[in-house]
């Protein structure tokens, strides 16, 4: 099947950055509350018609440059033992990806989150978040080097408000000290609930990109799915995708980047710079 990408602008054309961050629920199509009972199963066993959904899902997907996922297999019995970010990044034509295992269930199920990404990142660090439940983390993928460079978090939180409030807590040490971030990911809060988080906010202040209703997919009444930017980022189209089997919506941004960041991500210094 030929690759979406292969008829794509440039990377970094204009200076811009196609985003995207997508929960996929480890491809279980999702279109009504009943199916969380009547399809339970698929959590746990493979279904015939998987395969098919994440080949629908990287036609997509390919059209972006960085990709955020949340709870994906990492190859285990109910993904028929494919490890789905290899396999997207693959049928998307990604160069690179990177897979975070954060529950691991065995044969049984590997819990993750992923990072596709046609920039080569400078490193890639994996954080485990902190909460009573153990199995949420953050992927940190910086790109470029010195204080210009983007860094950019993939993350998915905790349900409960205690167990975010931690994990917000955390991320917040890391990016403090940054200049140019991005944080996306299923972030199981509002925009209104970020906003009550002072350190969150004071770290990321939380430039204003328009919310976008993603969950449930099939009739959205909740924010829970973000991309968050330093306001030296600037947000340009900001969307959500139509429904792709799981219960949440994909959430894309075309971000701008200032000269000094793509300069730095470019691997040469900005004009006038000694």
């Amino acid at each position: 099947m030929p690759q979406l990408a292969d008829a794509r602008i440039p990377l970094l054309d204009g200076g811009h950055l196609k985003l995207l961050t997508f929960n996929l629920q480890v491809g279980i199509q999702t279109s009504a509350y009943h199916h969380y009972l009547t399809r339970s199963w698929q959590h746990l066993l493979p279904h015939p018609k998987r395969m098919r959904r994440l080949d629908m899902m990287s036609e997509v997907i390919g059209r972006f440059d960085i990709v955020g996922l949340q709870e994906v297999d990492g190859g285990s019995f109910r993904s028929s033992h494919v490890n789905q970010v290899e396999y997207l990044a693959t049928r998307a034509g990604f160069p690179h990806h990177f897979q975070q295992l954060n529950r691991n269930l065995g044969r049984i199920a590997q819990h993750s989150n992923g990072l596709l990404s046609r920039l080569t990142p400078t490193r890639i660090e994996e954080h485990r978040l902190p909460g009573t439940l153990p199995g949420r983390g953050a992927i940190h993928a910086c790109y470029g080097a010195g204080p210009d460079a983007l860094h950019l978090f993939v993350a998915h939180l905790a349900l409960s408000h205690r167990g975010r409030v931690r994990q917000l807590d955390y991320l917040s040490e890391i990016i403090q000290p940054l200049r140019h971030v991005v944080v996306m990911g299923d972030l199981n809060c509002t925009p209104e609930q970020l906003h009550t988080h002072a350190r969150f906010r004071a770290s990321l202040p939380l430039h204003p990109v328009r919310p976008l209703l993603s969950y449930p997919s099939w009739q959205p009444r909740r924010a829970l799915d973000h991309i968050l930017l330093s306001d030296s980022l600037e947000a340009g189209e900001v969307r959500v995708l139509d429904h792709l089997f799981s219960d949440h919506l994909p959430i894309a941004v075309d971000v701008r980047l200032p000269p000094a960041c793509l300069q730095a991500m470019l691997g040469s210094p900005p004009r006038g710079a000694r």
